[in-house]
């Protein structure tokens, strides 16, 4: 399978404007993503999870190595990647449809085109119903699905979510990644997924990379072989290579939290 997302020997250092200091994110860290993935990133907190989709999204410039989507060196956004952030970024003054739309609108894309690919993602998403409320009227969840929604509606080959569904309470989280999984099935497009959640990542993934603390750099990749169409919590919940496939992710994790603290003794 070829791929979509190259990684090539990544270097990134960024300034801290609240600690006045420049923070090395990422060192020498290079990757495949195939056409058609879902990759999932964990790895400790400030390891540079985030600023790698950054990197991707064309946010950002790796200060050595070089980032290709399509063999295409990335130097700025542009409408083949599009992003969920953690936050709920949607506009408070467009209603759910015209939030949904957004994207489209910015493009180019005519009202008589827009509207039956806003009623695909209205209805892909759960939304049916909700087409005329505004954020404010919807739960945290329901808006989440919004932010999603419209980007997968302006149609990116590549697809990078910053844990979405962090602000989320526990079962609402799950649905969405079970929503999310559901979806993946329908969309043939590239995920690259950052996550603190070890779970989420399971569920979710085809690959997880595990980064080493910061600077970053890929410490391991685990294969996940289970079928996406069993990617459901009451199924997995209870599976043991779903448990297996955790205890891994978990202590492949904790060893670079006792390289550190071995560091600081």
């Amino acid at each position: 399978m070829p791929s979509k997302i190259n990684v090539e020997n990544v270097s990134h250092e960024y300034f801290n404007p609240n600690t006045s200091q420049r923070v090395h994110a990422l060192e020498g860290l290079s990757l495949e993503v195939p056409d058609g993935e879902f990759l999932c990133i964990v790895g400790p907190s400030g390891c540079g999870k985030s600023t790698l989709l950054y990197l991707v999204a064309g946010l950002a410039q790796a200060n050595s190595g070089r980032i290709l989507v399509d063999g295409r060196q990335v130097e700025r956004p542009g409408r083949d990647r599009g992003m969920v952030f953690q936050d709920f970024a949607i506009l408070p003054w467009r209603t759910v449809e015209r939030n949904i739309g957004h994207g489209l609108e910015i493009a180019g894309v005519g009202r008589k085109e827009r509207e039956p690919i806003v009623r695909r993602y209205v209805e892909l998403m759960g939304l049916s119903g909700f087409e005329n409320k505004y954020p404010y009227e919807l739960s945290g969840g329901m808006r989440q699905r919004v932010a999603v929604a419209r980007t997968l509606a302006a149609d990116p080959q590549v697809v990078l979510m910053d844990e979405p569904f962090a602000a989320l309470d526990a079962q609402t989280r799950n649905v969405m990644q079970e929503e999310l999984v559901r979806i993946s099935l329908y969309e043939r497009k590239t995920f690259l997924f950052v996550t603190h959640s070890v779970d989420e990542a399971v569920i979710l993934g085809d690959r997880v990379i595990v980064l080493t603390r910061r600077p970053g750099r890929v410490k391991a990749t685990i294969p996940i072989e289970i079928p996406r169409e069993q990617r459901r919590w009451d199924v997995l919940g209870v599976e043991e290579q779903f448990a297996r496939y955790r205890q891994e992710i978990l202590r492949l994790i904790r060893e670079e939290f006792d390289i550190q603290e071995h560091a600081a003794s």
